[in-house]
């Protein structure tokens, strides 16, 4: 079968740092670390395992990183070469282990990507597991699968963005007949929202301020009405198809980045002119959602989070350069990181975010289909990135690779 995949080759890695700069291309030409090649199927990894067939799998902006090499190399220390990309997903059973209970051939399922201790074959939890949140496992290298954090960025599991990959019982959730596929591949960046906001909710009567209109930031607003919360959502937007979709998905305000001012008086804030940088800001948002991860965005959260508030990131961010931390003592902001899902509290019982994000489909309480923008076969791969990189160009939303013959 064919597959993407991301090798480990440091003079690829050398060579296309160096020209990716100028001619983006070089990243899936060959020339860089992404190799689009016939690979084995994987074999069951053991009794408990299934094999997985793609139906759709989802094009991330974590993906985008790795083939773009805007990771730290650092995080190398956590996979395993060659891994098949692609941790959004869709599909159905197509091979069962000796040991797998409740789950037959033939059913449509998602995975959920990350690779916990109990994944790994561990009975006793680490304390990142036993707490609920296998996304920051701390046997990252351990067990069966070896190193990886997530499918789609472990040899051993293989990915979506191929015909067959692996999963464990555990990681598997059956799709309700109601939800469809399109819904379905978005789950994944979904749960990533539902969890943030899980965590961090804002508090009744509150401004809540998402910084950012791509799939998380989208899927930060459907998270908030979909969870019940009727507080005023302004959102930062980008393009204008972003900011049609955020007011379509609940935003009661949309407004470009860069606007210190429009910002300023739709939180009913104040600014303050320093002799140099940016503007301080008295008042603003209880609680920010940053979904970008960029220098501005992280900037604009920090002085915009209103006194005793909370800044939550999402964004995968690289190391930001020029942050002035100022504004986070002087207004004793809190700032939360939020990474993946896991299991979360919500209406009193403690709930797997996965299936959380599955039943707020089944209910109809939230329909992701229209962030579902383009579909491309596997073989198309060198447009489908070329769109997912280009976002206003294209007008992308979340790009996917469809394994379908319809």
């Amino acid at each position: 079968m064919r597959a993407l995949q991301i090798d480990d080759s440091i003079p690829r890695y050398v060579l296309a740092k160096v020209l990716g700069r100028f001619f983006p291309s070089v990243y899936w030409s060959g020339l860089g670390l992404l190799k689009y090649r016939e690979v084995e199927e994987p074999a069951l990894l053991g009794p408990d395992w299934v094999k997985v067939k793609t139906r759709y799998g989802g094009i991330c902006g974590s993906d985008l990183n790795v083939i773009t090499l805007h990771d730290s190399p650092s995080a190398s220390a956590y996979a395993s070469f060659p891994f098949t990309l692609g941790h959004e997903n869709v599909g159905t059973i197509l091979e069962v282990g000796p040991a797998v209970e409740g789950f037959s051939e033939g059913e449509r399922v998602v995975v959920e990507p990350i690779l916990g201790c109990v994944v790994r074959g561990f009975d006793d939890l680490c304390p990142a597991c036993a707490r609920g949140t296998p996304a920051v496992c701390e046997r990252r290298t351990e067990g069966v699968v070896g190193p990886g954090t997530f499918t789609g960025f472990c040899a051993r599991t293989g990915g979506s963005w191929s015909p067959v990959f692996l999963a464990h019982q555990s990681q598997l959730l059956r799709v309700p007949e109601n939800v469809s596929d399109e819904n379905s591949v978005m789950v994944e960046p979904f749960a990533t929202a539902l969890h943030a906001v899980l965590r961090n909710p804002p508090p009744e009567g509150g401004t809540a301020l998402v910084l950012g209109a791509g799939t998380i930031g989208l899927c930060v607003v459907a998270a908030l009405r979909g969870l019940g919360y009727d507080n005023r959502i302004v959102v930062v937007a980008k393009h204008p198809f972003q900011a049609d979709l955020a007011r379509r998905f609940g935003a009661d305000v949309t407004l470009p980045p860069g606007d210190d001012r429009a910002l300023a008086e739709t939180l009913s804030a104040r600014l303050h002119r320093p002799i140099l940088g940016d503007p301080l800001v008295s008042g603003g948002a209880e609680v920010v959602y940053e979904c970008v991860g960029h220098d501005a965005s992280l900037r604009t959260g920090i002085r915009f989070t209103r006194e005793g508030g909370t800044m939550v990131l999402l964004g995968l961010a690289a190391l930001p350069k020029r942050i002035d931390w100022t504004p986070v003592w002087m207004k004793e902001i809190a700032i939360h990181g939020s990474y993946a899902y896991g299991f979360d509290a919500y209406q009193g019982r403690r709930v797997r975010t996965f299936q959380l994000a599955l039943d707020l489909m089944a209910e109809g309480k939230v329909d992701l289909t229209p962030l579902v923008t383009h579909r491309f076969r596997l073989d198309d791969y060198k447009e489908a990135l070329t769109v997912a990189s280009h976002r206003s160009r294209y007008r992308a939303v979340k790009a996917i690779f469809t394994f379908q013959d319809d």
